[in-house]
């Protein structure tokens, strides 16, 4: 009887085996991870462990999924873009009229209010330069979040790349085509940086 015993433990030490190829720790599935070029998509995970490739259905709206991420960072270049235009053009607007004002105020005519004009004039100016500071240092702060956007972004996208699978790696590339043919109108065709 003790004999049974010992082999009942024995099979279920062997199930607890089986388990643990089939489940990983906290009970999450195992995922494949590839050093090498693959076209298997067995226990794929993409990026996250719970982006887990589980069949045809799965594949197929993953990999919409990262065609659709890919085209959004350019879409998210394309914006920065227009952004850093906008801000270019309403900061000439600020400097421009501020020249138009001085030409109101010509300095070369000289009367009794000569002095009162020339103040009046530097008032203004310098209510224009705070301005555009103001403009310049807001339009800094958020330029600076969306580059930081973006590299992660870019960072992200060389990780879908990483996972050395092909059906992956096509559809990061067909995202990257779609994204520059519907947003990149202005971008330069070839690439800018080594890393995304």
């Amino acid at each position: 009887m003790d004999h049974d015993h010992s082999h009942m433990d024995h099979s279920g030490m062997d199930h607890g085996h089986m388990d643990h190829g089939d489940i990983g720790h906290g009970n999450m599935p195992m995922c494949n991870m590839n050093m090498l070029f693959t076209w298997d998509t067995t226990n794929l995970c993409i990026v996250f462990r719970q982006w887990h490739v589980r069949g045809p259905a799965s594949l197929v709206f993953s990999l919409l999924a990262i065609v659709a991420i890919c085209a959004g960072y350019e879409a998210l270049r394309e914006a920065t873009r227009r952004y850093d235009s906008w801000v270019g053009a309403k900061q000439d607007s600020v400097g421009h009229n501020d020249v138009e004002q001085h030409d109101h105020h010509p300095e070369e005519q000289v009367t009794e209010q000569t002095p009162f004009l020339r103040a009046t004039g530097r008032v203004n100016s310098g209510q224009d330069g705070t301005h555009t500071a103001a403009i310049g240092q807001r339009a800094h702060i958020v330029k600076a979040v969306l580059y930081a956007v973006q590299n992660f972004y870019a960072f992200m996208i060389m990780l879908l790349f990483m996972t050395y699978n092909g059906f992956v790696m096509i559809a990061v590339a067909v995202g990257a085509g779609l994204g520059y043919y519907f947003f990149g109108a202005h971008t330069k065709v070839t690439k800018e940086t080594a890393c995304h």
